[in-house]
Protein backbone atom coordinates (compact mmCIF):
# COMPACT_ATOMS: atom_id res chain seq x y z
CA UNK A 1 0.00 0.00 0.00
CA UNK A 2 1.60 3.47 -0.78
CA UNK A 3 1.30 6.10 1.37
CA UNK A 4 -1.02 8.30 -0.87
CA UNK A 5 -3.47 5.39 -0.50
CA UNK A 6 -3.98 6.36 3.32
CA UNK A 7 -5.37 9.82 2.21
CA UNK A 8 -8.57 7.38 1.37
CA UNK A 9 -10.44 7.35 4.86
CA UNK A 10 -11.84 3.74 4.48
CA UNK A 11 -8.14 2.12 3.66
CA UNK A 12 -6.68 4.09 6.76
CA UNK A 13 -9.18 1.85 8.77
CA UNK A 14 -8.75 -0.73 7.31
CA UNK A 15 -4.81 -0.37 8.15
CA UNK A 16 -5.23 0.73 11.61
CA UNK A 17 -7.52 -2.34 12.30
CA UNK A 18 -4.35 -4.94 11.15
CA UNK A 19 -2.14 -2.66 13.02
CA UNK A 20 -3.61 -1.77 16.25
CA UNK A 21 -3.63 -5.31 18.15
CA UNK A 22 0.24 -5.52 17.53
CA UNK A 23 1.01 -1.69 18.09
CA UNK A 24 -0.96 -2.54 21.49
CA UNK A 25 0.83 -5.58 22.38
CA UNK A 26 4.52 -4.48 21.91
CA UNK A 27 3.60 -1.11 24.04
CA UNK A 28 2.31 -3.12 26.72
CA UNK A 29 5.70 -5.39 26.36
CA UNK A 30 7.65 -2.43 26.50
CA UNK A 31 6.38 0.06 29.08
CA UNK A 32 6.39 -2.96 31.14
CA UNK A 33 10.38 -3.26 30.42
CA UNK A 34 11.03 0.52 31.04
CA UNK A 35 9.25 -0.06 34.44
CA UNK A 36 11.49 -2.70 35.55
CA UNK A 37 14.41 -0.98 34.11
CA UNK A 38 13.91 2.39 35.99
CA UNK A 39 13.16 0.49 39.14
CA UNK A 40 16.10 -1.32 38.35
CA UNK A 41 18.14 1.99 37.94
CA UNK A 42 20.53 3.26 41.18
CA UNK A 43 19.64 6.26 42.78
CA UNK A 44 21.08 9.45 42.18
CA UNK A 45 24.19 10.67 44.53
CA UNK A 46 22.62 13.91 44.98
CA UNK A 47 18.67 13.23 44.86
CA UNK A 48 18.05 9.67 45.99
CA UNK A 49 15.11 8.05 44.48
CA UNK A 50 13.59 10.85 43.50
CA UNK A 51 15.35 11.11 40.35
CA UNK A 52 13.53 8.01 38.93
CA UNK A 53 10.46 10.23 38.48
CA UNK A 54 12.59 11.44 35.06
CA UNK A 55 11.81 8.04 33.66
CA UNK A 56 8.14 9.39 33.81
CA UNK A 57 8.57 13.40 33.31
CA UNK A 58 11.48 13.93 30.35
CA UNK A 59 8.99 11.41 28.00
CA UNK A 60 5.99 13.17 28.61
CA UNK A 61 8.07 16.35 28.34
CA UNK A 62 9.50 15.79 25.18
CA UNK A 63 6.14 14.23 23.80
CA UNK A 64 4.37 17.32 24.78
CA UNK A 65 6.13 19.50 21.91
CA UNK A 66 6.27 16.69 19.84
CA UNK A 67 2.29 16.04 19.45
CA UNK A 68 2.46 20.08 18.80
CA UNK A 69 4.71 19.58 16.26
CA UNK A 70 2.70 16.40 15.07
CA UNK A 71 -0.36 19.14 14.77
CA UNK A 72 1.64 21.70 12.94
CA UNK A 73 2.39 19.37 10.12
CA UNK A 74 -1.50 18.29 9.92
CA UNK A 75 -2.45 21.96 10.01
CA UNK A 76 0.28 22.50 6.84
CA UNK A 77 -1.77 19.40 5.42
CA UNK A 78 -5.09 21.11 6.12
CA UNK A 79 -4.22 24.63 4.62
CA UNK A 80 -1.98 24.21 2.08
CA UNK A 81 -2.37 20.33 0.39
CA UNK A 82 -6.61 19.83 1.75
CA UNK A 83 -5.26 16.24 3.00
CA UNK A 84 -8.64 14.57 3.95
CA UNK A 85 -7.17 13.15 7.32
CA UNK A 86 -5.08 16.15 7.89
CA UNK A 87 -8.01 17.57 10.77
CA UNK A 88 -8.84 14.27 11.83
CA UNK A 89 -4.85 13.72 12.93
CA UNK A 90 -4.34 16.85 14.50
CA UNK A 91 -8.13 17.28 16.07
CA UNK A 92 -7.11 13.28 17.59
CA UNK A 93 -4.04 14.50 18.65
CA UNK A 94 -4.78 17.55 20.80
CA UNK A 95 -6.19 15.64 23.85
CA UNK A 96 -3.29 13.35 23.72
CA UNK A 97 -0.84 16.60 23.83
CA UNK A 98 -2.69 18.21 26.76
CA UNK A 99 -2.06 14.67 28.70
CA UNK A 100 1.42 14.51 27.57
CA UNK A 101 1.50 18.00 29.05
CA UNK A 102 -0.31 17.97 31.99
CA UNK A 103 1.54 14.48 33.20
CA UNK A 104 4.65 16.69 32.35
CA UNK A 105 3.40 19.60 34.84
CA UNK A 106 2.31 17.11 37.35
CA UNK A 107 5.46 15.12 37.85
CA UNK A 108 7.91 18.15 37.18
CA UNK A 109 6.36 19.57 39.89
CA UNK A 110 6.72 16.28 42.07
CA UNK A 111 10.44 16.10 41.56
CA UNK A 112 11.08 19.56 42.09
CA UNK A 113 9.87 20.21 45.69
CA UNK A 114 12.33 18.01 46.86
CA UNK A 115 15.47 19.14 44.38
CA UNK A 116 14.43 22.92 44.63
CA UNK A 117 12.71 23.27 47.77
CA UNK A 118 9.20 24.46 45.60
CA UNK A 119 6.72 22.47 43.50
CA UNK A 120 6.49 25.68 41.08
CA UNK A 121 8.42 28.65 40.08
CA UNK A 122 7.56 31.61 37.38
CA UNK A 123 10.56 30.21 35.69
CA UNK A 124 11.05 30.36 31.55
CA UNK A 125 10.65 26.62 31.33
CA UNK A 126 7.74 25.84 33.54
CA UNK A 127 5.69 29.22 32.27
CA UNK A 128 6.09 28.26 28.42
CA UNK A 129 4.90 24.54 29.48
CA UNK A 130 1.88 25.68 30.87
CA UNK A 131 1.41 28.24 27.77
CA UNK A 132 1.41 25.21 25.67
CA UNK A 133 -0.70 22.84 27.77
CA UNK A 134 -3.09 26.24 27.64
CA UNK A 135 -3.21 26.40 23.97
CA UNK A 136 -3.71 22.65 23.56
CA UNK A 137 -6.94 22.79 25.88
CA UNK A 138 -8.13 26.18 23.93
CA UNK A 139 -7.51 23.99 20.67
CA UNK A 140 -10.13 21.35 22.14
CA UNK A 141 -12.53 24.12 23.11
CA UNK A 142 -12.02 25.48 19.70
CA UNK A 143 -13.11 22.37 17.67
CA UNK A 144 -16.31 21.74 19.73
CA UNK A 145 -17.32 25.03 20.04
CA UNK A 146 -17.71 25.62 16.11
CA UNK A 147 -20.14 23.23 14.58
CA UNK A 148 -18.71 23.52 10.76
CA UNK A 149 -15.98 20.57 10.40
CA UNK A 150 -14.22 23.08 7.31
CA UNK A 151 -14.51 26.57 9.60
CA UNK A 152 -13.41 24.34 12.75
CA UNK A 153 -10.28 22.78 11.00
CA UNK A 154 -9.28 26.30 9.32
CA UNK A 155 -9.36 28.05 13.01
CA UNK A 156 -7.67 25.36 14.34
CA UNK A 157 -5.07 24.94 12.22
CA UNK A 158 -4.24 28.77 11.99
CA UNK A 159 -3.93 28.42 15.87
CA UNK A 160 -1.78 25.83 15.60
CA UNK A 161 0.73 27.34 13.18
CA UNK A 162 0.65 30.30 15.53
CA UNK A 163 1.43 28.47 18.78
CA UNK A 164 4.12 26.75 17.16
CA UNK A 165 6.22 29.51 18.44
CA UNK A 166 6.37 28.68 21.55
CA UNK A 167 7.97 25.25 20.95
CA UNK A 168 11.65 26.39 20.27
CA UNK A 169 10.87 28.97 23.38
CA UNK A 170 10.11 25.61 25.68
CA UNK A 171 13.31 23.77 23.98
CA UNK A 172 15.57 26.78 24.27
CA UNK A 173 14.56 28.62 27.35
CA UNK A 174 17.11 27.00 29.47
CA UNK A 175 20.06 28.30 27.19
CA UNK A 176 18.21 31.45 26.79
CA UNK A 177 17.33 33.00 30.63
CA UNK A 178 18.72 31.56 33.74
CA UNK A 179 15.47 28.91 34.86
CA UNK A 180 16.07 26.32 37.72
CA UNK A 181 16.28 23.70 35.02
CA UNK A 182 19.67 22.32 33.83
CA UNK A 183 20.64 22.86 30.49
CA UNK A 184 20.35 20.16 27.98
CA UNK A 185 21.93 16.94 29.10
CA UNK A 186 21.27 14.50 26.52
CA UNK A 187 21.24 16.08 22.75
CA UNK A 188 24.37 18.15 23.08
CA UNK A 189 27.50 18.74 21.68
CA UNK A 190 30.28 16.09 23.29
CA UNK A 191 27.77 13.52 24.16
CA UNK A 192 25.54 12.60 26.79
CA UNK A 193 26.07 13.72 30.39
CA UNK A 194 23.90 10.91 31.65
CA UNK A 195 25.27 7.68 32.42
CA UNK A 196 24.40 4.92 30.75
CA UNK A 197 22.45 3.25 34.15
CA UNK A 198 20.44 6.24 33.83
CA UNK A 199 20.55 6.86 30.30
CA UNK A 200 19.05 3.32 28.75
CA UNK A 201 16.15 2.85 31.17
CA UNK A 202 15.70 6.61 30.06
CA UNK A 203 15.37 5.72 26.05
CA UNK A 204 13.28 2.92 26.96
CA UNK A 205 10.95 4.76 28.66
CA UNK A 206 11.11 7.39 25.66
CA UNK A 207 10.32 4.47 23.03
CA UNK A 208 7.60 3.29 25.06
CA UNK A 209 5.79 6.42 25.87
CA UNK A 210 6.47 7.41 22.00
CA UNK A 211 4.74 4.04 20.76
CA UNK A 212 2.41 4.75 23.40
CA UNK A 213 1.37 8.22 21.51
CA UNK A 214 1.36 6.61 18.27
CA UNK A 215 -1.08 3.62 19.44
CA UNK A 216 -3.77 5.87 21.27
CA UNK A 217 -3.41 8.75 18.19
CA UNK A 218 -4.35 5.83 15.37
CA UNK A 219 -7.14 4.49 17.72
CA UNK A 220 -8.50 8.18 18.54
CA UNK A 221 -8.40 9.04 14.46
CA UNK A 222 -9.96 5.88 13.63
CA UNK A 223 -13.03 6.76 16.54
CA UNK A 224 -12.77 10.54 14.77
CA UNK A 225 -13.31 9.42 11.15
CA UNK A 226 -16.47 6.98 12.19
CA UNK A 227 -17.95 9.70 14.17
CA UNK A 228 -17.98 11.83 11.16
CA UNK A 229 -19.21 9.26 8.93
CA UNK A 230 -22.24 8.86 11.90
CA UNK A 231 -22.47 12.45 11.53
CA UNK A 232 -23.11 12.66 8.26
CA UNK A 233 -25.16 9.90 7.70
CA UNK A 234 -27.39 11.73 10.51
CA UNK A 235 -27.50 14.80 8.26
CA UNK A 236 -28.70 13.31 5.04
CA UNK A 237 -31.20 10.99 7.15
CA UNK A 238 -32.33 14.90 9.10
CA UNK A 239 -32.14 16.34 5.14
CA UNK A 240 -34.07 13.36 3.77
CA UNK A 241 -37.15 13.57 6.19
CA UNK A 242 -37.02 17.68 5.88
Amino acid sequence: MALIDLANPTRFLALTARVLPWLIGITALLMLFGLQQSYMAPDDYQQGATVKIMFVHVPNAWLSMFVWIVMTAAALGTLVWRHPLADVAAKAAAPLGAAFTFVALVTGSLWGRPTWGTYWEWDARMTSVLILFLMYLGLIALWRAVEDPSRAARAAAILTLVGAINIPIIKFSVDWWNTLHQPASLIRSGGAAIHSTILIPLLIMALAFSLLFLTLHLAAMRNEILRRRVRTLQMMQASGRA
